[in-house]
């Protein structure tokens, strides 16, 4: 694949479609210097995105947490997806919506002055761990932690918080790992750089609470197909030592969708029947 600056096809920006090489901005746009970013990850399957009005408005929710309105509904959030989508021709895409502070009257660390501009963007994507999706990612254990929602908004899917992400991950895969998973300020088991977590015990579930973390759309639709398959799920906090007694493991997200686990550090897992169920339905249920 081409670089994601070069390439065909059309983006939305700031309510018009364009060239994708022309969706550009100024270097002294005020997101690119201090992290005044929110965005959604989102998957369209035959045609319909999976949860859009939930993205749309938990951008919205991110935006206030940063202090940033973004001057946009809903419906026309929704809308600008659609029409990057029909603009380029895809029924099956990731699509990527990011609202962010631009560049304005002010360049320093107060942005009040400057516009909130959103672009939307979407392309073509397969699997995001690649063959783990069926052998069960490796992941490694980062080395960073999740931090405490006193210090950042860890509730909003905002940019700055990826930053620990991005570090994480290049070291897994210099480690030959597809990820890494996060303890939180308190030592507890948190999540993946893009996704929750979710283990097995005895045919009972157990994920952390996530009052630290992002409490992913794709976790809570789990979540919900696991009540209704009948399958107790434990939202609780976990300490790392628990994940030698785990059987099986998973990770959710709107990239990662049901991806099993086989290994995290030192520990290991056994892609079992109710990690596949879970796949199995999740994407029935994404597709229909």
């Amino acid at each position: 694949m081409a670089a994601y600056d070069d390439r065909d096809g059309k983006i939305w920006a700031d309510g018009t479609l364009v060239d994708w090489r022309d969706a550009k901005v100024h270097v002294l746009t005020h997101a690119l210097h201090y992290a005044s970013s929110v965005f959604e990850g989102e998957r369209c399957y035959n045609g319909k995105i999976f949860k859009s009005d939930e993205h749309s408005a938990r951008l919205l929710r991110s935006g206030e947490l940063l202090d940033m309105t973004i001057p946009y509904t809903v419906d026309e959030i929704n809308a600008a997806k659609r029409a990057v989508l029909d603009a380029n021709g895809w029924d099956n895409a990731y699509v990527r919506v990011v609202a962010f502070r631009g560049a304005g009257e002010d360049m320093g660390v107060s942005s009040s002055r400057n516009p909130v501009r959103m672009f939307v963007t979407a392309w073509e994507w397969g699997n995001y761990y690649g063959d783990a999706k069926t052998k069960g990612a490796k992941l490694d254990i980062s080395k960073w932690k999740r931090p405490s929602p006193e210090t950042i908004p860890t509730a909003a899917k905002a940019a700055g918080l990826y930053m620990i992400c991005t570090m994480s991950k290049h070291a897994a895969e210099a480690k030959g790992c597809s990820d890494a998973l996060f303890f939180d300020y308190r030592g507890y088991v948190a999540e993946a750089t893009g996704a929750n977590v979710f283990f097995v015990k005895d045919g009972e579930v157990h994920t952390p609470i996530p009052d630290a973390i992002l409490n992913g759309l794709t976790r809570q639709t789990v979540i919900g197909m696991l009540k209704d398959m009948g399958v107790t799920v434990h939202e609780r906090h976990i300490m790392p030592e628990e994940m030698e007694g785990f059987e099986q493991c998973w990770l959710t997200g709107s990239a990662a969708e049901v991806t099993p686990v086989g290994q995290i550090g030192d520990y290991t897992f056994e892609v079992g029947k109710l990690t596949l169920d879970v796949a199995s339905a999740y994407e029935k249920l994404v597709r229909s």
